[in-house]
């Protein structure tokens, strides 16, 4: 089993959620005690949003391969960055390091292609939806024709992710509103829409939506394991 080097705390409360997915998938395929072998390094959230949300993408790509770095000096086999967002540094990333960069847009790109859809919506935080390092990936590799919601729909998406989601604060009020942002995606033609923040899981799931959901935090820990156990 190779181990798995995570870099969480964007924010917490989905990296427990990809530690518990990885560990459970880990038992269910391996049987018996067995659990995933893993290294997590853990970031102060507040630094990030703060750099995130003043523009700052080369201090936080600093950090981001920092953290890889040090995964791989820890005996980490491959990277997984536990986020969407900052999946806008990860070719830097990759570059920084000599183990492989499990990316997220990739394993979910290689699901939906799977099952032949080929419009997607999209909902993450504003970093994700309107700049192009991931829905120019699904676009690329995938030839995934991706939607976005529209500028106050994206700004409901973010604004609840932020104020929250990262917290673990879950509304009703909240759902409702991904609700109809999502069906609004539908009737643009979205045939699937893409959890593409990996707190959004934490709020929505598949009886929310009238067309599939791919949670890009279920998706990327599955395949940390496929990776781990090939």
């Amino acid at each position: 089993m190779k181990t798995i080097g995570l870099i969480g705390g964007m924010s917490w409360e989905s990296s427990l959620e990809y530690y518990r997915l990885i560990n459970q998938d880990v038992r269910l395929r391996l049987g018996g005690n067995h659990s995933a072998k893993s290294l997590m390094w853990s970031v102060d959230f507040a630094e990030i949003e703060e750099l995130q949300h003043a523009g700052k993408w080369s201090e936080l790509t600093d950090k981001m391969c920092q953290a890889a770095q040090n995964l791989q000096k820890g005996g980490a086999d491959f990277i997984v960055i536990c986020t969407n967002t900052m999946h806008r540094m990860a070719e830097e990333v990759e570059a920084s390091i000599s183990i492989p960069l499990l990316h997220i847009a990739d394993a979910t790109g290689s699901e939906i292609q799977r099952k032949n859809i080929k419009k997607v919506g999209l909902l993450g935080t504003e970093f994700t939806m309107k700049q192009q390092f991931y829905t120019g990936r699904l676009a690329e590799k995938f030839a995934l024709d991706v939607i976005i919601p529209n500028d106050e729909d994206c700004q409901t998406v973010h604004r609840i992710i932020y104020q929250e989601l990262v917290a673990g604060v879950i509304k009703e009020e909240s759902r409702q509103q991904y609700r109809q942002i999502m069906q609004k995606l539908v009737d643009r033609g979205a045939e699937a829409i893409i959890l593409g923040c990996t707190e959004i899981m934490l709020l929505i799931s598949q009886a929310d939506s009238v067309v599939p959901i791919f949670d890009t935090t279920a998706i990327h820990a599955k395949a940390a394991v496929d990776l781990a156990l090939a």
